[in-house]
């Protein structure tokens, strides 16, 4: 019989019923039923004390293991056998967990006993979100720069930044006149963003650091580190003129030069014989040449008369071909000048999209003033009359029917201009029209504007469904949200 109450049962140490032993003993005396999580609001994550902030989902083990560190001192006189979360409404800003403990009591028997300790989830920010919004508090800057009036090279990296996920560590990123800004928390995240900008564009780096504060008795020294990034002021589409001892060690090219893409390299192809060439950052600060003319200057040219040229001979030492072209001699004439009978001969590498009765953009140069060291210095009769750059469209009818979008950084920006403007949507005419570059960048479908069928098309070439992403639109709670995912 139960010593207390009387009931009969089976014999144990205590000679007590269960009922009357929890009334005698609480196992769970000294362990705190409530708690206090703190939470990030802007950047979602919990503290883990003294000074540590990690990612954690509702009812994940990561989050579990939290709660529990906060008690832990308490449980160190029970034994734990299990622990488990309790559902609760995800904006409630409650967290209860369920736990079973056991402890020996009186003369060697063995309680177990489950309770449920509530913590409550308040905000706190972040040291990091603290920063972000101060926008001033920074230890890192990295100055990208490039001096070119175009900035198709910028809206390239930008895209690379976004897809790599390197703007998630910056504070603070503001566009100036020829550049931008990237401000960080730390020199190291400043140097890994230095160090990526020289492996995807042809660039040249320098930095300086300069001393805000020192403690003589910790010696500890506070520095605000610069980095300044120059990219090659050279973009898409430009004509340059390059030095006669650089031309003749990337195999007798031809002097002027047309650059068909910038990546880690500058591309370049001779529009006389389909030559290419690459030259990375390194070469051409050695050997650095300037953009003959500014994509303002491009004229409208029609084609009167095209030709392909099938066989081409080689010269001596000459380098490797473009594949993707085709050269063509071309008799052409300005749009402007359709009332005289001024016509202009030229060699294209555009010859497998040219025909005659074409738009199509170049520069004229012979009847332009230019002012380059190593044009001037060249036979007058190795410098062609116009070089074509690329096949002319509607621009109003390609961005009606543009089907797709990009994403942008988030940054402080100056005034605005229409030019500004101009200069991205030719950007983007520029991943319809080359492949290469496309697949370095992520391209979402932009629902808002219909899948047009292929029968009025003129022509123009268009991004296809199969290389566009799903643009995902992700509404949460800040503590997860209803219907969020919960790991386990």
């Amino acid at each position: 019989l139960c010593c207390q109450c009387g009931v009969p049962i089976p014999p144990n140490p205590a000679n007590m019923c269960v009922g009357c032993l929890r009334a005698q003993v609480d196992i769970t005396e000294g362990i705190p039923k409530q708690g206090t999580v703190h939470f990030c609001k802007q950047c979602e994550r919990y503290l883990q004390p003294p000074g540590t902030w990690i990612h954690c989902a509702l009812e994940s083990r990561e989050l579990l293991a939290l709660c529990l560190k906060k008690i832990k001192a308490s449980l160190s006189k029970v034994r734990l056998i299990d622990a488990g979360f309790i559902w609760t409404e995800p904006h409630s800003k409650r967290l209860k967990l369920k736990l079973t403990v056991q402890k020996e009591v009186i003369n060697g028997a063995v309680l177990q006993q489950v309770f449920v300790v509530e913590y409550t989830v308040q905000s706190q920010m972040c040291e990091d979100c603290h920063r972000i919004e101060a926008k001033d508090f920074w230890k890192a800057v990295v100055q990208v720069r490039q001096k070119t009036v175009h900035k198709k090279t910028f809206y390239y990296l930008e895209q690379l930044i976004l897809k790599h996920r390197l703007h998630q560590n910056t504070l603070r990123i503001k566009e100036i006149h020829d550049g931008l800004d990237f401000y960080y928390s730390s020199k190291q995240h400043a140097q890994k963003m230095v160090d990526f900008l020289q492996s995807t564009v042809p660039s040249r780096s320098k930095s300086s650091q300069r001393l805000i504060s020192h403690d003589i008795h910790s010696n500890v020294y506070n520095y605000k580190s610069t980095f300044s990034v120059e990219i090659v002021p050279i973009c898409k589409d430009n004509v340059v003129c390059l030095s006669p001892k650089l031309a003749q060690s990337l195999g007798n090219m031809s002097q002027i030069c047309v650059c068909i893409r910038v990546t880690s390299t500058i591309h370049l192809i001779d529009p006389r014989t389909l030559q290419i060439a690459e030259i990375d950052g390194n070469t051409y600060w050695r050997h650095p040449f300037n953009s003959l003319f500014h994509p303002k200057q491009l004229e409208e040219f029609i084609i009167m008369d095209i030709s392909r040229v099938h066989e081409k001979k080689k010269g001596a030492g000459a380098g490797a071909r473009s594949n993707k072209h085709t050269l063509a001699e071309a008799w052409v004439r300005k749009t402007s000048e359709l009332d005289t009978d001024q016509q202009y001969f030229c060699c294209t590498h555009l010859g497998h999209i040219l025909n005659p009765g074409d738009l199509v953009l170049g520069f004229d140069l012979a009847n332009c003033n230019l002012n380059d060291e190593f044009a001037n210095k060249m036979n007058p009769q190795h410098i062609p009359d116009v070089v074509l750059i690329k096949k002319s469209y509607d621009r109003s009818r390609r961005q009606r029917r543009r089907n797709w979008k990009l994403k942008e950084l988030e940054r402080d920006r100056e005034a605005t201009d229409t030019d500004d403007e101009r200069q991205y949507q030719d950007f983007l005419e520029d991943l319809e029209e080359d492949e290469t570059i496309r697949k370095n960048i992520n391209i979402y479908r932009n629902a808002d504007i219909p899948v047009e069928s292929d029968t009025d098309d003129d022509g123009a070439p268009r991004i296809s469904l199969a290389e566009m992403l799903e643009d995902l639109h992700i509404s949460e709670d800040a503590t997860g949200g209803e219907g969020a995912e919960m790991l386990t």
